[in-house]
């Protein structure tokens, strides 16, 4: 039986994962605001209303550095507990580079359908207990399936770093009309830029942080469209990674709608910890 499974790293900038939220709603105090914002303040509160989610439904498409062009649809729960599911396609790769993710409490499941069946003996889905992750070689092929607990929507925040915001316009995403902002910023700059939030914030961003770092992109171009309601509808992310362009397009779909993510059947799941404990007794 083979031990190892490559998931794209797709999936950790989906999935990539998970920390903020997406499209919170937060009321201030606004009888005395201006109609009119800044570019950088309503992408500042845009940001600011990612605060207070419990679920959300979002869309990825675009390119990742190695796997090339990447589609993806998930759905995922913040609040009580995390929880998480997600069907990913890397489309440079053939019909078969096809993977779904679940999060379900500490442990995570990645199912790889009829191929990955072909290299565990007919079992379809690999379970891993989150707390073992990097634990070792094995664990580490996994790439970007160990950021699956993040929110990608933390990376919708990441303008509010940019020296340079602008808006570019009115546009429709999804039947939606938005404004379109714009900027770049460097993860230099964000990182300075967490100096003044809150320590919560601070360890989600930081921690949406090291995906990019350990890609070796140090600067991002950012568009970010805003609805009426000063919620972030859809941002894109552009850099130059070390292995390849990264160009990534998240669209938020919905929000605080009821989530329900279960585990696979226990006989079609091969437990990745008992099955390196045989490979090391054997």
């Amino acid at each position: 039986m083979k031990t190892s499974v490559r998931v794209p790293v797709g999936a950790g900038l989906a999935a990539l994962l998970l920390a903020a939220g997406a499209v919170g709603c937060s009321k201030e105090d606004g009888a005395d605001e201006s109609p009119k914002m800044t570019p950088a303040a309503a992408v500042a509160k845009a940001a600011k209303n990612t605060e207070e989610i419990d679920s959300l439904r979002y869309r990825m498409t675009g390119r990742a550095p190695e796997e090339g062009r990447v589609e993806a649809e998930a759905e995922m729960q913040l609040k009580p507990t995390v929880a998480m599911s997600m069907k990913m396609t890397a489309l440079d790769q053939g019909p078969d580079a096809t993977a779904e993710i679940r999060l379900v409490g500490k442990a995570m499941y990645i199912g790889g359908g009829a191929e990955a069946a072909k290299e565990m003996d007919g079992k379809s889905w690999m379970k891993l207990d989150l707390s073992a992750m990097g634990a070792g070689e094995e664990l580490n092929q996994l790439g970007g399936a160990s950021q699956a607990d993040k929110n990608p929507a933390t990376e919708s925040t990441f303008l509010t770093g940019a020296k340079d915001v602008e808006e570019v316009g009115t546009e429709t995403v999804d039947g939606v009309k938005t404004t379109h902002y714009k900027g770049t910023v460097t993860l230099a700059d964000l990182e300075k830029s967490l100096q003044d939030e809150d320590r919560a914030t601070r360890e989600k961003r930081r921690k949406s942080l090291e995906q990019y770092e350990k890609m070796g992109v140090d600067k991002l171009t950012m568009d970010m469209w805003v609805d009426g309601e000063d919620h972030t509808k859809q941002f894109r992310m552009r850099g130059d990674a070390d292995k390849g362009p990264l160009d990534m397009t998240i669209t938020f779909l919905g929000l605080n709608e009821p989530v329900k993510v279960t585990a696979p059947p226990a006989g079609e799941t091969v437990d990745l910890a008992e099955m390196m404990k045989e490979s090391q007794q054997g």
